[in-house]
């Protein structure tokens, strides 16, 4: 009895000791912190949290998504939902996922009104929005080439964003290039917008403001665009998407920015 009640002991006191005994290799760990790089090095978890795949809405930029290669800044035709619309905005996503990866791209649409009313205002407030992001793109990401890229009156905003690149200025402590040069000026002496990609442009054939490379899509019998430019709206309009203009700006947009 003597000899059962010390053996009990023994084991007991045996497997209270065991994890405590055992090597550090066999014990269980705590899970490992995730962390977020806005810059888009390192790290796991939630740092592509909100990075856009699919529909009308793109917000990339705003919600401070991982920073990529190319960031296209997109303003959507008039009555069309979301900021990107369904006519062009999510096909030349398509197209360029397709053409560079998801990885390399990042993608915002421009929220603004695309009302009736703004297609005889130039867009509206459109263009401010644009150049602000563009301004918030290039505070967050240094490295990443902006491409604007507009629909119909999201043409028109292209055309107005692009002389508010030269009077936006750089928010204070902003360093595009190195932590060791001032920063001063606007954003069009601090950057260089890689290229504006338009379709359907009701200004065809206009430049854009301190844009130095642009690429316009009018598709036959888009009177919008074309010639006569009556602005009547025809089922050519409505095309991009599906007429290989998509695919097409893609291959565009990878050869005059580098990006493979």
């Amino acid at each position: 009895m003597l000899y059962q009640a010390t053996l009990l002991l023994a084991l007991t006191a045996t497997i209270t000791a065991l994890p405590n005994a055992l090597p550090p290799t066999k014990r269980s760990a705590a899970p490992a912190p995730q962390y977020s790089f806005p810059w888009g090095g390192g790290g796991g978890g939630g740092g592509s949290t909100g990075t856009y795949t699919t529909g009308n809405t793109a917000n990339d930029i705003t919600n401070k998504t991982p920073c990529k290669p190319l960031t296209i800044i997109f303003a959507r035709g008039t009555n069309e939902r979301g900021n990107l619309g369904s006519v062009i905005g999510p096909p030349l996503y398509t197209a360029l996922k397709t053409k560079l990866g998801a990885e390399k791209i990042a993608y915002q649409g421009v929220p603004y009104p695309a009302s009736p009313a703004g297609n005889a205002n130039g867009g509206g407030t459109g263009g401010a929005l644009m150049a602000s992001l563009a301004q918030q793109a290039i505070q967050q990401c240094p490295s990443t080439k902006i491409i604007l890229s507009g629909y119909s009156q999201g043409g028109s905003v292209v055309h107005r964003a692009g002389p508010q690149l030269g009077s936006t200025p750089i928010a204070a402590g902003t360093c595009l290039l190195s932590p060791s040069l001032p920063v001063t000026g606007t954003l069009a002496d601090n950057i260089s917008i890689a290229t504006a990609v338009i379709f359907g442009d009701p200004s065809n054939g206009s430049p854009v403001t301190n844009v130095a490379n642009l690429k316009e899509y009018c598709a036959q019998g888009d009177n919008v665009c074309g010639t006569p430019r009556t602005f009547a709206i025809t089922a050519a309009h409505a095309s991009y998407g599906r007429n290989g203009d998509a695919g097409d700006a893609a291959g565009y947009i990878a050869g005059v920015t580098g990006v493979s």
